[in-house]
């Protein structure tokens, strides 16, 4: 059921270049832009983060600092109890003034002490002073204004005897009421400690300043002790117990960290250690940078569409041509197949165009493969003609040495002159192919030297160099005989004194190479300019000069089996001889003559 439903989905994008085109084109252009879109969206959130946390961490180094300005008010209301006169006359009553004096003494602490409380404001709701000796317990309240004997250190300040503190701010869990500020009263000489002074504050009192820094119901406000109590929370859920103890253990006076789904930002308040913390929410940054986001996903939804258009238009306008031409290719047929071509695995127009355009390169190379063969044919006859006709000037001469040395020489000489001209002529006529073994080529090279050694004995020396490996290569009929014998008409005949004429074979890895080297008259540079430009420009012509098969016929017949790689070449200069270089393939058998039908 699946991949018939992708079939059905992917089919319009096989069998249409048009569509694959444009599929393409969309792509290649929706997915920069996609990035390019994302990209700035979180860039945008990046920014906006770093400005959230550079605005929050200026907003609580100034909020720490008005709070700390507040809780060194309240200290200062406690001091003007320990720097009062009326404190220290009451310690030294005690230490044995008269009863008169102590209740003096005490009436001047309660009137200290009630001055403080109707001075300090609303948000003050209570005062207290104890003294560890005679372990009194002055009170000062809206509705209570008391001094009673304590039996034992009341529990706010017992923790100052017990931990040696100066100072201590306690809050009842869960209470956002208020807090007591307690500090020691000590001793001047040996700071021993006498008692304690107790403030109890409503924590409203700093609610104007935490709101400097409180967003709303998102954002968690609070203040917390050095052990990492909460102390106040003005709104808000209360903060995990993981944040309380990362907190506790920073050491930084102002930071932050960053926790899954959530900012803590901390600052401390000098002059009484608490710790004040804010805690925003990843969502508000988002929220924050969604206005910009929005915008930049409107911009980009734009640019998407816009080029998702411009795609189309330039994909169609790209494939029309291809599509028309395929089109026109559907009805092309020139020739009936006669055989199972290779298809194309595309069914779009190209695919179409594949096979049909290799339709009609075979069925042209078919053409060519049976016009040249029929060409070659053709040439074939006419060489074969040629063949048949021994030169009779050549023939002339051998006949005429033939009859004078049957009065000068030994029988066995003339009979061996015989049997080399009778060899010849059995080779040209007898052998219906038109490729011959490179070795049958040489016996009749060396049937013809032998003739023409026996004719100039007195001035012409021959050497011959074979490589015996190459000796069963293919190599077209009447080869080297024409070569050596047109380096005999144009090199030899006219040079005066020694004739020098040496064959030899070359192999190679992939080509045989036939040097036939005289010291004749060479050739003109003019002519030899000429010469190797017919050579190397030759059309498959088959040249005849007369009744001599000529250099330019040799060079035709071989690329005519072997192929354009294949042929003759000269080099020659005045008076220093010719060099002729015949090069055939290194390989044997009878099938060069369809490999160079093929590669016409």
């Amino acid at each position: 059921m699946f991949s018939k439903l992708m079939r059905t989905l992917s089919d319009p994008f096989r069998r249409s270049i048009r569509n694959k085109l444009i599929f393409t084109m969309i792509i290649l252009s929706v997915i920069p832009i996609v990035a390019v879109t994302a990209l700035a969206a979180e860039n945008n959130r990046k920014s906006m983060e770093t400005e959230v946390i550079s605005t929050n961490l200026s907003n609580m180094k100034w909020t720490g600092i008005y709070l700390g300005e507040q809780f060194s008010q309240l200290n200062n209301l406690v001091y003007t109890v320990l720097i009062s006169p009326h404190l220290n006359d009451y310690l030294m009553s005690i230490e044995g003034s008269r009863l008169y004096n102590q209740f003096a003494a005490q009436k001047n602490i309660m009137d200290t002490l009630n001055n403080l409380f109707y001075s300090a404001g609303n948000h003050v709701i209570g005062v207290e002073l104890f003294l560890k000796e005679p372990s009194k317990l002055f009170t000062i309240s809206s509705n209570q204004n008391d001094l009673e004997s304590s039996t034992g250190i009341p529990s706010p300040y017992k923790e100052l005897f017990e931990e040696n503190k100066d100072f201590i701010i306690q809050s009842k869990s869960g209470d956002n009421e208020e807090f007591q500020l307690i500090r020691s009263i000590n001793r001047f000489e040996n700071r021993e400690k006498l008692g304690g002074i107790s403030l109890k504050i409503r924590w409203s009192m700093l609610d104007q300043t935490l709101n400097l820094i409180g967003r709303g119901e998102e954002h968690k406000v609070l203040i917390a002790g050095d052990d990492g109590s909460v102390l106040y929370q003005p709104f808000g859920e209360k903060p995990s117990q993981e944040i309380m103890d990362q907190i506790k253990q920073t050491t930084e006076v102002q930071g932050y960290f960053r926790l899954p789904g959530e900012y803590v930002f901390y600052n401390t308040i000098d002059p009484v250690g608490l710790k004040l913390i804010t805690i925003i929410p990843t969502s508000f940054i988002n929220k924050s940078a969604q206005s910009t986001m929005h915008f930049g996903l409107i911009v980009g939804a734009i640019s998407i569409v816009i080029s998702i258009l411009i795609a189309i238009l330039l994909a169609w306008r790209t494939a029309t041509p291809i599509v028309t031409l395929a089109r026109s290719m559907q009805g092309l047929g020139i020739i009936k197949e006669t055989e199972q071509l290779p298809q194309s695995n595309r069914v779009d127009e190209i695919g179409l165009l594949e096979t049909k355009l290799y339709n009609m390169s075979y069925r042209i190379r078919e053409h060519i493969k049976t016009e040249y063969s029929m060409n070659l044919e053709k040439k074939t006859a006419e060489l074969k003609a040629l063949q048949a006709q021994i030169n009779p000037h050549f023939l002339q001469n051998t006949l005429q040495m033939i009859g004078s040395m049957l009065f000068t020489k030994k029988p066995a000489e003339s009979y061996e002159i015989i049997r080399s001209l009778s060899d010849m002529f059995r080779y040209v006529i007898r052998d219906p192919n038109d490729l011959a073994s490179l070795k049958a080529e040489i016996e009749h090279l060396n049937n013809y030297m032998l003739i023409q050694t026996q004719r100039f004995s007195s001035k012409l020396s021959y050497t011959t160099d074979f490589d015996e490996s190459a000796m069963a290569c293919s190599i077209p009929k009447l080869t080297l005989q024409p070569i050596v014998e047109n380096a005999f008409f144009h090199g030899l005949e006219n040079k005066p004194g020694s004739w020098e004429l040496s064959v030899s074979i070359i192999c190679e890895a992939a080509a045989v190479r036939i040097r036939i080297r005289d010291n004749g008259v060479g050739i003109r540079e003019d002519k030899l300019a000429d010469l190797k430009r017919r050579l190397n420009h030759q059309n498959g012509q088959v040249w005849t000069h007369g009744n001599r098969i000529g250099i330019q016929n040799v060079a035709s017949r071989i690329r005519m089996h072997f192929g354009s790689a294949y042929g003759i070449a000269i080099e020659s200069a005045p008076g220093e001889g010719t060099t002729v270089t015949v090069t055939i393939p290194n390989e044997s058998g009878g099938e060069h003559h369809d490999k160079s039908i093929d590669r016409g």
